[in-house]
C-alpha cells in the first residue's frame, strides 16, 4: 500500500516507518526538517518536506495515498517556554488543515494518533487539543474511515523528572500514591498502528494503547533503584505550589495550567474512565525496561 505518515521520524514515526517498509509498503514521511531526508531515505521511505500548517502541501502529498497517518504534537507549534504560543488553538487549526487536505485529496482511510483524555471536552488540561482534532476529523464524510489510536502517557514523559530529582532529591507532582495508572512505549504504539493499518477499515473506531500499569510509588521505586537512589520518593504538593514553581522557571501559562489540570485528572481517575471501559491488551515494553533507559539519560544529563 501507499502510506503517508505525518510526524517525521520521531519516537513513534521512526519505528513505524521501519516496520511498514519492512512489510513492503511504499512509505512517504512528511517532515518539516530538510536534514531528515537522508535518514528517511536510509530507512527505505520517501521524504516530503513541508509543514502541517500548509493545507495545499498536505493535500498534494495525501493525493493517491491508500492510508494517511495523522498526528499532532506541541513541538510542532512551539516551545513550552514561549509565552506567546496558544498551543491548543494552533494545534486545533492543524486539525482543520488535516480535514481540508483529506477532503481535497480523496483519501478514504485515516489513522489518527490521538491521546488518552480525547473523549473529554473539559478536565483534560493541555490534552484538549486532541479532543478538538478528533471532533474535527469526525466531521469528514462517512466514507472516510478513521481509526483513532489513543495512547496513554508516554514513559519518555518521565524524563522530565530528572532535573527535579537532581535538584530536590525527589519526584514532585500534584498527585501520587498507590493507585495504578497506564503508561506506554512508542514501540508498542508503532506496533498497534501497523496492526490497524493491515486490518479492514470501516466507520470510526477507537483503540487505546498501553504497555504497563503502575502506581506513582512503584515508578519512584523502579526509577530510584535504576539510578542508584533506592530511597527515591514521589512527593505530592498542591496545585498552587506546582503552578508557582513552573511559572517561576518560565513555562508558558497555558502549558503550566494545562499540565496541572491534566495531572489532577490522572490523580482522581477521571482521565482513565473511558480507558478502563475499553481496556486494551498491554504491550511488551514494561516499566522495568524503560527504567534502564531512564538511568542512562539521568547519568548522561
Amino acid at each position: 500500500m501507499n502510506i503517508v505518515l505525518t510526524g517525521s521520524l520521531g519516537n513513534i514515526g521512526k519505528p513505524l516507518s521501519q516496520e511498514l517498509v519492512q512489510k513492503g509498503h511504499a512509505v512517504t514521511v512528511i517532515s518539516s526538517n530538510p536534514e531528515r531526508q537522508k535518514e528517511i531515505k536510509a530507512i527505505g521511505a520517501k521524504s516530503a518536506i513541508g509543514t502541517m500548517q500548509d493545507t495545499n502541501f498536505l493535500a498534494q502529498i495525501f493525493t493517491g495515498a491508500d492510508i494517511v497517518y495523522l498526528m499532532e504534537t506541541m513541538e510542532a507549534v512551539g516551545d513550552s517556554f514561549d509565552k506567546s504560543v496558544d498551543f491548543i488553538g494552533e494545534i486545533t487549526r492543524i486539525g482543520q488543515h488535516y480535514k481540508q487536505a483529506i477532503e481535497r485529496s480523496g483519501v478514504k482511510k485515516v489513522v489518527h494518533l490521538s491521546s488518552i483524555g480525547a473523549h473529554m471536552d473539559q478536565g483534560n488540561g493541555i490534552l484538549l487539543f486532541h479532543h478538538n482534532v478528533e471532533q474535527i476529523l469526525r466531521q469528514l464524510p462517512a466514507e472516510v474511515a478513521i481509526k483513532f489510536i489513543r495512547p496513554v502517557g508516554f514513559y519518555s514523559n518521565m524524563l522530565s523528572f530528572i532535573p527535579t530529582i537532581k535538584r530536590q532529591g525527589a519526584i514532585i507532582s500534584n498527585y501520587g500514591g498507590d493507585t495504578k495508572e497506564p503508561w506506554v512505549s512508542p514501540e508498542d504504539i508503532a506496533t498497534v498502528i501497523c496492526e490497524e493499518m493491515d486490518k479492514p477499515f470501516e466507520g470510526r473506531m477507537v483503540r487505546y494503547v498501553a504497555s504497563d500499569e503502575v502506581s506513582p510509588n512503584e515508578i519512584a521505586d523502579a526509577l530510584g533503584k535504576a539510578i542508584g537512589k533506592p530511597d527515591l520518593q514521589w512527593k505530592v504538593i498542591s496545585d498552587e505550589q506546582l503552578l508557582t514553581s513552573w511559572l517561576t522557571i518560565g513555562f508558558n501559562e497555558q502549558v503550566a495550567k494545562g499540565f496541572i489540570e491534566l495531572q489532577a485528572s490522572q490523580g482522581n481517575g477521571n482521565l482513565y474512565e473511558d480507558y478502563y471501559r475499553n481496556r486494551p491488551t498491554l504491550g511488551t515494553v514494561k516499566l522495568a525496561d524503560f527504567a534502564q533507559n531512564f538511568a542512562r539519560a539521568y547519568h548522561n544529563d
